[in-house]
């Protein structure tokens, strides 16, 4: 293993560590600890699963495409289409949550009593000039982000582990088990850097599987440092966006995370238009920037939904149907004899399986709405 492999692996750990992480201490006070482990182990495994099924996609298929195109290329035009409605309502449930996000914690790191909605728009605001002078060099340095993450979460709880209560980590509510399902979900959203992966470790594609393992088990470890120090310290007394719950310094640290996010799937977003829809350059700019900006202000004024709860819905739905497709385009691209025949990652797939994950993800669906 050398510098691309771990060049890989993190660029699977930073596409997955994003806002989810910020909701997760306060769906699991809410559940109780050991309930949220349960469901972050559970869909851990079955997202590492679906991440290595994707994976031996890209293996098996020639040229370079998107979600969307494998999609296509396996499942028709419906798949396509399915695709895109998936992940792009992911990414706008991402953006959405980011500016909610980003206006509640400036809002309390900066004194004056200003609204977080001003924060929030004075952020998209900076994000949009940013994103218009394409700066896609930033994206180089998600490596070193994701190391000054994984170093901070545990300098956090390093300096934190001496007042930790035991008594909060062991806590189970059973009529509020299903509430973490969404968030968690969310959380281990990774999907649409697979294809990249493939493109970055090309000429050691041996490694790609043991790459995407590690990439998406290094977030699951950190969610469980990062919930424990929160709910081990602070019981149930937890902010929808966790770091407001810490003062300054861990404000900082949520604002960081999600700009960084925010940035990337904005680039994302408009490489989507770009290349799978094909829209022009004004018409990009109006569904990347203005779109999330108006639900934003929409969604705020009337006080629709809250940070967590943008997460869950977001998670259930771009997840579950993502996770569906997926295992629909894997069987298909294994019967196709014009494919690669060995392919450096190989996952079971049939019909059995097939059903077993999807009512998996529905079910996920149906308990977030209903709970």
């Amino acid at each position: 293993m050398n510098k691309k492999f771990w060049a890989t692996t993190f660029t699977l750990t930073g596409t997955i560590i994003g806002a989810g992480i910020l909701g997760l201490p306060y769906v699991f006070a809410k559940s109780g600890f050991l309930v949220g482990i349960f469901w972050l182990i559970v869909l851990g495994a079955v997202m590492v699963f679906v991440n290595l099924a994707l994976g031996e996609i890209t293996l098996r298929t020639r040229g370079k495409h998107q979600l969307s195109g494998y999609a296509e290329k396996y499942l028709g035009k419906w798949g396509k289409y399915a695709m895109l409605i998936s992940v792009l309502f992911g990414i706008y449930s991402a953006l959405l949550a980011y500016l909610i996000g980003e206006g509640q914690s400036l809002a309390q790191l900066i004194p004056g009593n200003i609204p977080p909605l001003v924060f929030g728009i004075i952020f998209w605001l900076v994000m949009t000039l940013l994103l218009k002078e394409g700066l896609k060099g930033l994206k180089k340095i998600e490596t070193w982000g994701v190391i000054a993450i994984i170093a901070i979460i545990l300098g956090i709880f390093a300096r934190f582990a001496p007042e930790l209560n035991t008594s909060n980590l062991m806590t189970w509510s059973t009529p509020n088990f299903a509430i973490p399902i969404g968030v968690v979900m969310f959380a281990l959203l990774g999907f649409t850097s697979i294809p990249e992966l493939r493109q970055e470790i090309k000429g050691q594609e041996k490694y790609l599987k043991r790459a995407i393992i590690i990439g998406s088990l290094i977030p699951i470890l950190l969610y469980v440092i990062f919930s424990a120090t929160f709910i081990g310290v602070l019981g149930s007394s937890i902010t929808e966006v966790a770091t407001l719950s810490f003062g300054p310094l861990m404000t900082i640290l949520g604002i960081f995370t999600m700009l960084t996010r925010y940035f990337v799937l904005s680039f994302s977003l408009n490489d989507t238009f770009k290349f799978d829809i094909k829209t022009g350059k004004k018409m990009r700019f109006l569904l990347t920037s203005m779109v999330p900006l108006a639900l934003y202000i929409f969604m705020t004024q009337f006080d629709f939904v809250g940070f967590a709860l943008i997460l869950g819905v977001g998670g259930v739905i771009s997840g579950g149907l993502t996770g569906i497709l997926i295992m629909l385009m894997a069987r298909k691209a294994k019967s196709n004899k014009r494919n690669k025949k060995d392919p450096e990652i190989r996952v079971p797939i049939n019909w059995t399986l097939i059903i077993i994950l999807s009512i998996i993800f529905i079910t996920g669906i149906i308990l977030e709405f209903t709970h």
